[in-house]
This record gives C-alpha cells, structure tokens and sequence, in this order.
C-alpha cells in the first residue's frame, strides 16, 4: 500500500478471461490475510487456467429463502494440487469490507475453511456480511476487494446458461497479474 498525495492505493490485479478482462482493487490494509492469500494465489500464478465456474442468481436458488445474485470462479477442483492451506475467517465486521455491487469475496463452508474459491457480487449483497443469514453460523463471507473494470463482463457471465448453477460453459481465466 502506497500513500500518494493523501490517497491510499491499492495493489492492482487484472483478471484475463477467454471473454476479455476485469480488473480488481484488494484491499491488504482492512483485511491482510485474506487478501494475503488471494495474492499469493495470483503471485505464484495457482489462477492461471482457471476457470469462472458458477452463477447464482433469483432463478437458480429454488431451495434458498436468501437470495443471492454471484459469479463464482477459482481451481473448482476439490483438494486441487494448486490449493493452498485454508485461511482464517475475517469477517465483515472485522474488516469493514461489505459485500456491495463489485466486491470480491472468498467462498467457504464453515469459517477457516477458505482457500482458493472466490466470488463477486452482482448489486449489493448484505445478507453475505457479518450477522447475515446466507449461512446459519451467522459470520458472513470474507470480502477483501472490489472490480474496478470490467463490471459489464460480470454481467454477461452472471447471464450466461447455467444447470443447477454450474456454468454449461466454464469461463477460462487465462492468467491473473498484478498491475
């Protein structure tokens, strides 16, 4: 994190996909290892020739009382040989960090379980933060950044044909870097 002229800049990551490019802000000062271990992802080059893999939105989530509207992306594959050790939970409540249109967030199942799968939100997400109730432990999702460029290709792969939320056509992410 550099301070420029009063501004806080944020390190930089561009997202290349098979559909173009998106490119995200993460926020290392609110909320340092999960944004730590995201870059570490990106650093060691673990996303490359990953994949966009699900959607969920108003239409997919019959058995859900909360609804969500997300893209899902990350190695996919369970115990993949890319997967790094999961990370602690940080919360929205630590962090600050809210799941607004944009922010990016690691998926999980119970806190401390996060590793490689990340999503990003599609309009504002609040029932993902801290006190939530997406998950019935209550303690939200861990949002470290946000899209900066490249909301419109969200959109298009947020629209794109799914069967029950997989993707029929993964999205490839050819490489991600930091800028």
């Amino acid at each position: 994190m550099v301070l420029l002229y009063g501004y806080t800049s944020h390190p930089h990551v561009e997202i290349e996909t098979s559909l173009g490019n998106i490119v995200i802000e993460i926020y290392q000062n609110k909320a340092p290892l999960t944004a730590g271990n995201f870059l570490k992802y990106v650093d060691e080059h673990r996303y490359d020739q990953a994949v966009f893999y699900r959607v969920v939105n108003k239409n997919n989530q019959s058995g859900d009382n909360i609804k969500i509207d997300v893209i899902q992306g990350g190695l996919y594959k369970e115990h993949h040989p890319l997967e790094l050790k999961p990370i602690l939970h940080e919360s929205t409540k630590q962090t600050g960090v809210l799941h607004k249109n944009g922010t990016i967030s690691m998926a999980r199942l119970e806190p401390g379980t996060a590793s490689s799968e990340f999503f990003i939100c599609i309009g504002d997400q609040p029932e993902l933060d801290y006190g939530g109730k997406r998950n019935a432990d209550g303690q939200g999702f861990a949002a470290f950044g946000r899209v900066i460029k490249g909301m419109e290709l969200i959109k298009k792969i947020h629209a794109l044909n799914n069967t029950n939320q997989i993707l029929d056509d993964p999205i490839i992410i050819n490489t991600m870097r930091r800028l």
